[in-house]
């Protein structure tokens, strides 16, 4: 998982703007979740494939369009990333759980 850890003393209205930014990358990573997981077999989700649906997610939701577009992608990569690792921990066979990405 990814922490990033900063120290900042900031306004109330810079506390918020931040916590905006931190829920719109984790409901772009969850849509994309949603996306592989609603997707039929035999289409091929793959990494670009998420990509461009965080494109058609910007066009969709205004506050996804106010994060930067690299802001997006890179919550999309997230995304893709934990679904690369489940596959990588199913076919490695590895013992315990599996569950969903996280």
């Amino acid at each position: 998982m990814l922490v990033i850890e900063y120290k900042v003393k900031a306004k109330p209205y810079q506390y918020k703007a931040i916590d905006e930014a931190i829920r719109t990358g984790q409901f772009v990573r969850n849509k994309c979740w949603r996306y592989w997981m609603d997707a039929p077999r035999d289409s091929k989700i793959n990494g670009f494939a998420l990509n461009k649906y965080s494109t058609k997610l910007r066009e969709e939701f205004s506050f996804v369009k106010d994060l930067n577009s690299m802001a997006v992608q890179a919550s999309a990569e997230r995304g893709w990333a934990a679904i690369s690792r489940f596959y990588e921990n199913c076919k490695a066979k590895q013992p315990g759980k599996k569950g969903f990405p996280r």
